[in-house]
């Protein structure tokens, strides 16, 4: 039997693209070489995000390289789309794979063989599902490279959606998570004189799927969330009442230098409407750090919106330049050791804040989807409330996958502490 292997670097895209590809690989007899074993095949989805993710393709590529001597190498994402000359140039590589081309990747390599079709029925090591509904993007943020890599911003249909998550339920899935590059702009792909479809048409088509125990929207810009969209998300059987709202800056000036859509009042009035319709509601967001041009003042602006927010948790990005892009070309570059600074400022930050959120759910009743053991701890599972709050499970009856309704009685900065009821 043939054995395979996939390396995924980035986003939540190409963890579902990943995925697929190993579904893929699975119904056509391959099977998935454990870490001792060479490999027949080996696929490298990469990242060019930031500089940092460009590294850790390149290593990847070289180990799987190392460690399958004559292996088919096949290398996709972003990082080949951006710099194929260099990935050309790692010894061991056979076949570059551009973005475009993506979903036919194993057509392209097995031109010859019935090759099934591109979509997940599994989320290997997830109990929550990332299921793409959309790539590509056409916002042209000045710092980001995706644009340039996975093109203009295209859609599935609703109807292709809806039967993914069918599948994913029928095999044991209670969470779904829509994702995509920029999943605002989903419009459903309509056949040419038909209307689009939008985000909260999608929600509620996925909303109505039997079976499903929760769904997410993944990361979203504020001035996306319209009412209608509000609507869906607070109104639905199963939606969660958490929201992922990028932010970036809480600085007007820089949030206009990076091309972003919205401003800083935007950002807090969406913020506002769903926490006035549930209190519950949680949002969690990505910040860039270290802009070019961002002042001092600019970064106190980003503080003091995390403070007013209360995020549930932050993604934090020290700036990476990206050639192509035209913040490469911005002066007043801050400088590294500054930016070191304001990282580790709103990590510390970001942590105090979630703390102080959580305090508020003691003594509070709420439902866990459960998630991970840690060897170390056998008498407990950590997972997530339906508003995205970490919760540490203290029991050894349960699995991961499980729905547990618990008694939080207490806090940790690692997540609140819950007593099964």
């Amino acid at each position: 039997m043939k054995k395979f292997k996939i390396s995924t670097l980035g986003c939540r895209t190409n963890q579902y693209e990943s995925q697929a590809y190993q579904d893929q690989l699975l119904a056509m007899g391959y099977a998935k070489a454990e870490e001792h074993e060479a490999a027949d095949l080996c696929i490298v989805n990469t990242c060019t995000v930031t500089e940092s993710a460009d590294s850790h393709s390149r290593h990847a590529i070289r180990q799987l390289a190392r460690e399958n001597p004559g292996s088919k190498l096949v290398v996709t994402g972003c990082f080949a789309e951006r710099d194929p000359q260099l990935i050309k140039s790692i010894g061991g590589v056979t076949e570059i794979v551009s973005n475009k081309d993506k979903e036919n990747l194993l057509t392209k390599i097995f031109p010859y063989e019935e090759v099934p079709e591109f979509s997940i029925k599994n989320f290997d090591a997830h109990t929550r599902a990332f299921v793409k509904v959309q790539d590509g993007c056409n916002s042209f943020c000045t710092y980001c490279i995706i644009p340039y890599v996975r093109g203009r911003s295209r859609s599935r249909t609703i109807a292709e959606v809806v039967s993914e998550v069918k599948d994913l339920i029928a095999n044991g899935f209670k969470e779904i998570v829509l994702t995509g590059i920029n999943i605002g702009d989903f419009d459903g792909n309509p056949a040419e004189g038909e209307p689009p479809s939008t985000l909260a048409d999608l929600v509620r088509a996925v909303d109505q799927v039997p079976g499903l125990e929760r769904l997410r929207i993944s990361s979203i810009d504020p001035d996306e969330v319209n009412d209608d969209l509000t609507d869906a998300v607070l109104n639905g059987k199963t939606t969660c009442h958490s929201m992922h709202l990028v932010l970036q800056s809480g600085s007007n000036v820089v949030l206009k230098r990076m091309n972003r859509k919205y401003t800083r009042q935007i950002f807090l009035d969406t913020v506002e409407k769903l926490k006035q319709k549930c209190p519950d509601f949680t949002v969690t967001t990505d910040i860039i750090v270290g802009f070019p041009g961002e002042t001092e003042a600019d970064f106190e602006e980003t503080l003091h919106v995390m403070k007013e927010v209360k995020f549930a948790k932050v993604h934090m990005f020290p700036y990476s330049e990206r050639e192509r892009t035209r913040a490469a070309t911005y002066p007043n570059k801050v400088p590294p050791q500054v930016i070191k600074e304001r990282k580790q400022t709103v990590l510390t930050t970001s942590e105090k804040i979630a703390y102080e959120l959580r305090e508020q759910y003691i003594n509070r009743r709420m439902t866990v989807l459960t998630e991970s053991v840690d060897p170390t701890q056998p008498h407990q599972i950590t997972g997530h409330s339906s508003n995205f709050l970490s919760v540490i499970v203290q029991s050894n009856n349960y699995k991961p996958n499980e729905l547990v309704t618990v008694d939080l009685i207490g806090n940790t900065p690692e997540g609140l502490i819950g007593i099964p009821v």
